[in-house]
C-alpha cells in the first residue's frame, strides 16, 4: 500500500527539485521504474519529449503506410468496393479518434499523476479501470454501428452494391471494437508510465502483419480466402486480437513497469479517467464535423473541388502522427510532474513543446505553401483539381503552427486536467469551418472565401490556446488517487 504526499507538500517539492543522483527511488519502486521517473522529472526537457514521441510518431507513420496498401488492394476491386470502405473510414477514425485522443488521454494523464505522486498502487489499480471501460466501450461501438449502420452509411450517400458491402464490412470491422478499445487503451495506459517503447514495437508488429494479411484476405494471396472488402476488416481484427494477445501478455508479466491485474472498482478512477477523457471526445467530433463540413463546401463546385481539396487537407492528416507523438509524451511529462507537485516544471515542458512543434510543423507548412505542387503534383496534373488545393495549401499550410499550438496544447492540459481553454479554442475554429461550408452551401460564397475563414479559424484557436495557457493556473485538480 502506498502513502502518496499531498500536492504542494514541502517533501514532494524539494524531490521534484532533487537531482537524479540524490533522488531516492519513488514509492520503494524496482530499480527501472524509480530510473524512469527520476528522468521525467529531472531530465532535460526537450531531449526528453523527443525520446518519448519519436518511436510513437514513427510507428503512426507506419499505419499511413498500411492504409495506403489497404486502399490500393481495395481499390483493385472496383469502384464499389472502394465507395463501401470510404463510407466505413469516417466511422473507424471517430472510433479511433476517441479511443487514443479522448478516452487515452484521460487513462495516460491520470497514470501519469498518479505514479509522478509515487502512488504505484494507484496506477496499476487506473490500468484495471481502464481495462473494464475499453469493454464498455466497445461493446457500445459494436452494437451502435450494428443497429444504426445502414441508416448512417445510407445517410453519407451510400447506396445498392456499395452500401451492403460497407455494412458487411462495418460488421465485421466493429464485431472486434472491443479488443481494438483495450488495446489503445492499454498501451496508453504504458505511454502514461513512460514506456513508449513496448507501444511501439507492437504497433509495429501489427502493421507488418496487417501488411501480410489485408493483401491476403483482400486478394486470395498466399492461400488465403479472397474476402474482397470484407477482408479488409477481418485482417484488422485479428491484427488487433495478436497486438492485445501480446500487450497483456508483456504487462502481466515482471518486465512491465505496470502491471495488469484485478483490482477492486472506484468511482474515483473512473472519474479520474472519464472526467477529462469524456471532454477530450467533443474535440474527435468537431474534427470529424469539420471534414464533413468542408468536404459538402468543396461538393457544391464538382468532383475537381472535391479531389482538390481531398488531395491539399490529406496533408493536414499526414501532420496528425507527429502533433499525437509529441502530445502523448507531453502528456506523460507534464502529468508525471504535476503528480510531484513540480508545477512549473510541468508548464515549461507544456510551453517548450508547444513551440518546438508549432516551429516543426510551421517549416512543412511554410514550404508547401510556397509550392504546393511539390505536393498536389504527386497526385494529379489536373489544372482544377491543382487550383483548387493550390489555394487551400497557400492559405492554409503557412498556419499549420497555430493549429499545432491549439492541439499541443490540449494533450497538455489533458494531464493538467485543465483543458477549458484549448477546447474553446477548438470549438471555435469548428465554428469557423462550419461557417466556411454554410457560406458556400447556403450563402452561395466561393471557395476562397470558404477557406480564408478555415485560415481565420485556425489562428484563432492557436492565439485564444496561448492566452489561455497563460491565464490558467495549475495543480488544484493534481491531487494524487488513493490506491
Amino acid at each position: 500500500m502506498t502513502h502518496p504526499v499531498s500536492v504542494g507538500t514541502p517533501q514532494r517539492v524539494a524531490a521534484a527539485d532533487a537531482s537524479t543522483s540524490t533522488a531516492e527511488p519513488v514509492d520503494e519502486l524496482p530499480a527501472s521504474n524509480a530510473g524512469t521517473l527520476n528522468h521525467l522529472l529531472h531530465g532535460p526537457i526537450l531531449p526528453t519529449l523527443i525520446r518519448l514521441a519519436l518511436p510513437t510518431v514513427a510507428v503512426l507513420l507506419m499505419t499511413t503506410v498500411l492504409s495506403v496498401a489497404e486502399t490500393y488492394f481495395v481499390s483493385s476491386l472496383g469502384m464499389n468496393a472502394i465507395a463501401a470502405a470510404s463510407l466505413v473510414v469516417p466511422i473507424m477514425m471517430l472510433m479511433t479518434m476517441v479511443a487514443s485522443g479522448g478516452i487515452g488521454g484521460g487513462v495516460s494523464s491520470s497514470i501519469a499523476r498518479a505514479r509522478g505522486a509515487g502512488s504505484h498502487d494507484a496506477a496499476e489499480s487506473l490500468v484495471w479501470h481502464a481495462l473494464v471501460i475499453g469493454v464498455g466501450a466497445g461493446a457500445l461501438f459494436t452494437l451502435a454501428v450494428r443497429l444504426a449502420g445502414r441508416w448512417m452509411y445510407s445517410l453519407m450517400g451510400g447506396s445498392g452494391e456499395s452500401l451492403e458491402l460497407a455494412i458487411v464490412y462495418s460488421n465485421i470491422l466493429f464485431a472486434g471494437a472491443i479488443p481494438f478499445w483495450i488495446l489503445m487503451l492499454m498501451q496508453s495506459a504504458l505511454r502514461g508510465a513512460g514506456n513508449v517503447k513496448i507501444p511501439a514495437l507492437i504497433m509495429s508488429g501489427g502493421v507488418v502483419l496487417g501488411l501480410i494479411l489485408s493483401p491476403g484476405f483482400i486478394t486470395g494471396w498466399f492461400g488465403l480466402p479472397r474476402l474482397g472488402v470484407a477482408g479488409a476488416g477481418v485482417a484488422q481484427v485479428l491484427c488487433n486480437i495478436v497486438s492485445l494477445a501480446v500487450v497483456i501478455a508483456y504487462m502481466r508479466s515482471t518486465r512491465s513497469n505496470l502491471h495488469l491485474r484485478p483490482h477492486p472498482l472506484r468511482r474515483e478512477h473512473f472519474s479520474a479517467i472519464l472526467g477529462i477523457g469524456l471532454i477530450s471526445t467533443i474535440n474527435a467530433f468537431m474534427a470529424t464535423l469539420s471534414i464533413t463540413a468542408l468536404t459538402t463546401a468543396a461538393g457544391v463546385f464538382g468532383v475537381a473541388a472535391i479531389a482538390g481539396y481531398g488531395i491539399a487537407s490529406r496533408l493536414d492528416m499526414l501532420l496528425i502522427p507527429v502533433m499525437f507523438g509529441f502530445g502523448t509524451a507531453a502528456i506523460t511529462l507534464v502529468g508525471t510532474n504535476i503528480g510531484a507537485g513540480n508545477i512549473p516544471r510541468a508548464r515549461r515542458v507544456a510551453l517548450v513543446n508547444a513551440l518546438f512543434v508549432a516551429a516543426l510543423i510551421e517549416v512543412v507548412g511554410l514550404l508547401v505553401g510556397l509550392v504546393p505542387n511539390v505536393w498536389l503534383g504527386l497526385f494529379t496534373d489536373d489544372p482544377d483539381v491543382l487550383a483548387v488545393g493550390g489555394h487551400y495549401l497557400r492559405l492554409i499550410a503557412p498556419l499549420y503552427g497555430f493549429i499545432a499550438i491549439n492541439a499541443e496544447l490540449f494533450f497538455a492540459g489533458q494531464a493538467a486536467r485543465r483543458v477549458g481553454w484549448p477546447l474553446t479554442a477548438g470549438a471555435i475554429r469548428f465554428v469557423f469551418a462550419v461557417a466556411a461550408g454554410m457560406s458556400v452551401v447556403i450563402g452561395h460564397a466561393s471557395l476562397e472565401t470558404a477557406f480564408l475563414l478555415v485560415a481565420l479559424g485556425a489562428v484563432a484557436s492557436g492565439l485564444i490556446s496561448l492566452f489561455g495557457f497563460w491565464r490558467v493556473r495549475w495543480g488544484e485538480e493534481a491531487a494524487p488517487l488513493k490506491p
